[in-house]
């Protein structure tokens, strides 16, 4: 007996019937790799109303936690860190810092920089944030055998990282000036 079909299978039937050339061997593969990173993507935003987070501060803080101690980072590297504009970070740190989370120091091997420091407030704040996040992405995976987890983790680390942003683009432009001169 067969299990019915999932959203990613139905996505490739879809695809099959509508423009099956474009289906190549990594498709199915990337379908449910993205439906899985929805997945848990939905379940960390379900969990930061409760916290009182938004995700770019959520993003933040789990950032600095994540440095270790004294949990703090120049601004520049969270901007970095996070792919947020120089705005967008400043804007993000000026509401956790007026919220008691975070603090500006000045860089005492920079003076042109600035650190951002975790607040005990904040330090408390993030690690309430990841365990209900590591709470909410294990409901993710409920029932799954342990086996299956590690097979697929084991899998995915055998992908090897991304390119730089902007080679998979001139990666794809070979491809279809390689496609349209045969």
């Amino acid at each position: 007996m067969t299990s019915p079909a999932d959203r990613a299978d139905q996505l490739m039937a879809a695809w099959r019937a509508e423009l099956p050339e474009v289906l190549g061997p990594t498709t199915e593969l990337t379908k449910r790799v993205l439906i899985l990173a929805g997945r848990l993507d939905a379940a960390t935003r379900a969990e930061l109303p409760a916290l009182g987070l938004t995700v770019a501060a959520y993003d933040v803080l789990l950032t600095l936690r994540r440095a270790g101690a004294p949990y703090r980072l120049r601004s520049i590297e969270l901007t970095q860190d996070l792919l947020l504009s120089t705005g967008g970070t400043s804007n993000v740190i000026n509401r956790l810092a007026a919220d008691g989370l975070v603090h500006r120091e000045p860089d005492p091997t920079d003076g042109r920089s600035t650190l951002i420091r975790l607040t005990p407030e904040g330090v408390a704040l993030a690690e309430r944030a990841v365990r209900a996040t590591s709470a909410a992405h294990e409901a993710v995976f409920a029932g799954l055998p342990s086996e299956v987890i590690e097979a697929a983790t084991q899998a995915l680390r055998a992908i090897p990282a991304p390119p730089p942003v902007g080679a998979a683009q001139q990666a794809a432009a070979r491809v279809r000036r390689h496609s349209t001169q045969s």
